[in-house]
C-alpha cells in the first residue's frame, strides 16, 4: 500500500463484507477531483460492493481496483453465465440445424433477449427502469428488420410469453403479506379495488370516444392498463426504506399489497373478456362461463397451497428445490391447461392465489416473507424472463404504421385516466391516519405500468390471430399497453425516487436489527431516534404496531386511525 503524496490524494479503504471468516480490502489511489467526477460516480454506481466471504487472485486489487474495474467474483459470473449460453446454444445448434445458426429464427429471438438484457443494464445504470430500455431494443430490432417471427415460431414465442406471465404472477403471490393484509383487509381492499375500477371505466371510455374501440375491447383494454406495476414500484421503495421512509406506517407493504391485488384484479378480468369476446358460445352460456372460471382458478389455487404446505416434508434438506419444483409445475399446469380446457382466466388467478396460499402456510412454518429462498429463486427467474417478455412485447410495434394523432389519442387516454386515478386515491384514503402527503406519496407510486401490460396486451392479440377475428381491435389494446409502459414506467420510477423525501416521514434504522439478507426486508426498521429532518421522535413499540396499522405514528396524526 502507497501512502497518500499530498492532502488532496487519499487512500480509502473499502470492504467488500466483513464476516466472522475474513476481511476483504482493496485499495487504490484517488484524487479528490477524479472523486466528483461523473465518471467515478458512475462507476460507483455500477460496481456495487460484493456481499459473502469470497476469493480472489492477489493481483486482481491492483490490476483492477474498484470501483473502476468490477470484482472478481462479478467478471467469473458472467464468464460462468457465458459459457453457459454458449453450451446451451451449440446443444440447440446440434439439435435444431440450421434454424439456431445465425440468421435463423432461433438465432434471432436468442440475440433479442441478448440484447434486450444489454438495453436493460444500461437503463438501470441510469437508474430507470430495467424494462424500458429492453422495450426499446425490441421497437428498434422489429423496426431495422432484425427479426420477424413466422408462423413457425409463434406457437414458440406464445409459449415463452406464458412462462413469464407464471413467473411475475407468482412473484406477485409471493410478495403479498398474509398478517398485513390480514390487518389491513379493508384499507386495502378499498384502495386497490376503487382506484383500479376507477381507472379502468375511465380508460374504456377514453379509448372508446377517441380511439373508436368498441366497448367490450374498451372494458378489457382498461381493465388490463389499470393494474400497477410492482416490478417498477418495489426497487424504489427499497431504495427508500434504505433511509427509512414511510416505513413506520407501513407505507411500503400497504403499496406492495394493492399492486398484488390490482394484478390479481386485472387476470380475472381479463379471463373473463377473452372469453366473452372472442367465444363462440351464447352470451348465457359466457356469463356461466365466467364465474366458475373464476371460482375454479380460486379452488386450484387454495389446493396447490395446501399440497405444497405438506410435500415436500419442511424439514427435507431438499425442501427449497422441490418447493420451486412444485411451484412451477403447478402453475405451468394451471395456465397451460385451463387455456386448453376454454377457462383462459382461472391460470393466471390459480398462479397468484396457490403462491399467496403457499407463502400464507410457509410463515406459519418459519419462512420470513422478505427472506425466503423460494421466492430469490423465482426473483433469478425474472431476470431470465424479463427481456424475453419485453423485448417481444416491443416487436409489436411498427413505427412506419403509426399514425401521430393515433399516438396523441393514447397519450390523452393514459393521461387521463392517470390524474383520475390520483384524486379517487386521495379521496378513499381519507379517514385513515395517513396526512395529504403520503396519500400523494400512494397515488404517484400507483401511476407505473409494465409488466401485467406486456403480459396481457399480446395475450389478447394471440387470442385474436387463433380465432380470426377482430385483430385490428386487439392489435390497438397492444398499442395502448405498450406506450403505457413507455410513458408510465419511467416517469413512475422517477416521481417515486423523487418525491419519497419529500412527501413521507423519514425513520432511522436500528443497526442491531437490521438485516442484509438477499431480499430485504420492507419492514425491519426499529424507530428509537428522533427525525433528523423534522424533529419527529416514535418509539419502537410505536413503530411495530404502526406497521400493523394499530396506532399512529406522528404528532400530527394523533386524533386519526385507520
Amino acid at each position: 500500500m502507497n501512502s497518500p503524496k499530498s492532502s488532496t490524494e487519499y487512500i480509502p479503504a473499502i470492504n467488500v463484507k466483513q464476516t466472522s471468516d475474513e476481511v476483504y480490502k482493496f485499495n487504490f489511489s484517488t484524487n479528490d477531483g477524479e472523486k466528483n467526477s461523473w465518471w467515478y460516480i458512475f462507476c460507483l454506481k455500477c460496481r456495487q460492493k460484493e456481499v459473502g466471504p469470497g476469493w480472489e487472485p492477489g493481483c486482481w486489487p491492483k490490476t483492477c481496483p474498484h470501483p473502476y474495474c468490477p470484482s472478481f467474483r462479478h467478471v467469473a459470473r458472467i464468464l460462468a453465465l457465458l459459457v453457459t449460453v454458449t453450451l446451451c446454444w451449440g446443444v440447440v445448434l446440434a439439435v435444431m440445424g440450421s434454424e439456431a445458426k445465425p440468421g435463423g429464427q432461433l438465432f434471432n429471438i436468442a440475440m433479442l433477449v441478448v440484447f434486450a438484457y444489454l438495453g436493460g443494464w444500461v437503463f438501470r445504470m441510469l437508474t430507470l427502469p430495467a424494462l424500458v430500455g429492453m422495450l426499446l431494443v425490441g421497437i428498434v430490432y422489429k423496426n431495422v428488420g432484425l427479426i420477424e417471427i413466422d408462423e413457425h415460431y409463434a406457437h414458440f414465442v406464445s409459449i415463452l410469453r406464458k412462462i413469464a406471465l407464471v413467473v411475475i404472477f407468482t412473484r406477485a403471490g409471493l410478495d403479498l403479506d398474509p398478517v398485513a393484509l390480514k390487518k389491513l383487509y379493508c384499507r386495502v381492499m378499498f384502495l386497490a379495488l376503487i382506484p383500479w375500477y376507477t381507472e379502468a371505466a375511465v380508460i374504456a371510455v377514453t379509448v372508446n370516444y377517441l380511439l373508436d374501440l368498441p366497448w367490450k375491447f374498451a372494458i378489457l383494454c382498461g381493465s388490463i392498463i389499470a393494474a400497477v406495476a410492482p416490478a417498477v414500484v418495489v426497487p424504489c421503495l427499497f431504495r427508500l426504506r434504505t433511509k427509512g421512509y414511510g416505513v413506520a406506517k407501513g407505507i411500503p407493504t400497504l403499496i406492495i399489497a394493492v399492486a398484488g391485488i390490482d394484478d390479481a384484479a386485472s387476470v380475472i378480468a381479463f379471463g373473463v373478456g377473452t372469453s366473452m369476446i372472442f367465444g363462440t358460445n351464447p352470451i348465457s352460456y359466457d356469463l356461466l362461463l365466467s364465474p366458475i372460471s373464476i371460482a375454479v382458478g380460486i379452488l386450484y389455487g387454495l389446493v396447490w397451497g395446501f399440497i405444497v404446505k405438506y410435500i415436500p416434508e419442511r424439514s427435507d434438506p431438499y425442501v427449497v428445490p422441490l418447493r420451486i419444483l412444485m411451484l412451477t409445475g403447478g402453475g405451468l399446469l394451471a395456465v397451460l391447461g385451463f387455456e386448453g380446457a376454454h377457462l383462459e382466466g382461472a391460470g393466471p388467478l390459480a398462479v397468484i392465489i396457490s403462491s399467496f396460499t403457499s407463502i400464507y402456510f410457509w410463515t406459519k412454518q418459519g419462512w420470513n416473507i422478505e427472506d425466503n429462498p423460494v421466492a430469490t429463486a423465482f426473483e433469478i427467474f425474472w431476470m431470465i424472463c424479463e427481456p424475453i417478455l419485453f423485448g417481444l412485447t416491443g416487436t409489436q410495434i411498427v413505427l412506419n404504421e403509426l399514425d401521430l394523432a393515433f399516438v396523441t389519442a393514447i397519450v390523452m387516454c393514459v393521461a387521463i385516466a392517470f390524474v383520475s386515478r390520483i384524486f379517487i386515491t386521495i379521496l378513499i384514503a381519507s379517514g385513515s391516519s395517513l396526512n395529504f402527503k403520503e396519500k400523494l406519496f400512494i397515488a404517484l407510486s400507483w401511476m407505473a405500468k409494465a409488466s401485467v401490460q406486456a403480459a396481457l396486451g399480446p395475450a389478447v392479440l394471440e387470442v385474436a390471430i387463433n380465432k380470426k377475428q377482430d385483430e385490428g381491435y386487439s392489435r390497438t389494446i397492444v398499442m395502448v399497453c405498450i406506450i403505457s409502459i413507455l410513458l408510465t414506467a419511467p416517469a413512475g420510477a422517477i416521481i417515486v425516487s423523487l418525491t419519497g423525501p419529500k412527501l413521507l416521514t423519514k425513520a432511522k434504522p436500528s443497526n442491531e436489527q437490521w438485516r442484509c439478507g438477499p431480499r430485504p426486508s420492507i419492514r425491519d426498521i426499529t424507530l428509537n431516534s428522533e427525525d433528523e429532518d423534522n424533529g419527529t421522535s416514535v418509539s419502537n413499540n410505536q413503530a411495530q404496531e404502526c406497521d400493523g396499522v394499530k396506532v399512529d405514528c406522528t404528532a400530527e396524526d394523533q386524533s386519526e386511525k385507520i
